[in-house]
């Protein structure tokens, strides 16, 4: 199977843990693009009713297209699951997300909810975490302050991340700071209270003890990783 036949492997598979009533969190990505469109399907042909709380205006826009019914988190009392995708995952269950620019928005509807369901194929799969750069949201005020800042902390190349020709800016109007640290990130919950603690950064792309289960996809077909506490 191709990349793109396995994501959508794990995007549906990943629908099984949403069922009837759910409030349900809609992650974005490239693989859980595949969980909104099963779902869609569901509600239409099999009468599924569940509503939905986007992390992205592009979500937003794709559940609409679909028929989800959607609702805004604050008019809702939590959630029961958020189905989300990721850039990485250890073995603890750790992520790094963002690779969207969605970070923010992923984190607030993530910590909403009972449980975090992550569709993923087998390329995510790391040993630590950090091969992929930290995404972290960042204030456009003085975001090169901010940027060296980070850059000091983590000891690393910091680099803006770009739209074109210009600096990439996130549903929430900020920028976003990929920090290439490598495979180094061995305790994410550490890391993350570093970078938050300066003043610049809005959101870490760490996902620490957030992720209760992985759907992942290989050659070999799914595969369902459950945290056991």
């Amino acid at each position: 199977m191709d990349v793109e036949a396995l994501k959508a492997e794990a995007g549906k598979a990943a629908c099984d843990y949403v069922t009837e009533g759910m409030n349900v969190g809609l992650g974005t990505g490239s693989t859980v693009k595949y969980t909104i469109l099963e779902l869609g399907r569901r509600v239409a042909e099999e009468g599924l009713s569940i509503v939905g709380v986007p992390t992205s205006i592009a979500t937003r826009d794709l559940a609409l297209e679909v028929g989800i019914p959607l609702a805004e988190l604050d008019d809702l009392d939590g959630l029961d699951v958020v189905i989300d995708g990721t850039d990485e995952f250890d073995p603890s269950f750790q992520l790094i997300k963002g690779g969207g620019a969605a970070l923010l928005r992923e984190k607030v509807v993530a910590q909403s909810s009972k449980r975090m369901v992550v569709v993923a194929d087998d390329r995510k799969q790391v040993s630590t975490l950090g091969a992929f750069p930290l995404p972290i949201e960042v204030t456009p005020f003085s975001y090169n302050t901010t940027r060296r800042a980070i850059a000091k902390v983590l000891g690393c190349e910091v680099v803006m991340r770009q739209s074109g020709e210009a600096l990439l800016t996130t549903d929430n109007g900020n920028y976003i700071a990929d920090a290439h640290t490598g495979a180094t990130i061995a305790n994410p919950v550490k890391v993350e209270a570093s970078l938050l603690a300066l003043a610049g950064v809005v959101q870490v792309g760490l996902f620490s003890n957030m992720c209760d289960v992985v759907v992942m996809a290989s050659g070999d077909g799914i595969t369902v990783l459950t945290k056991q506490d």
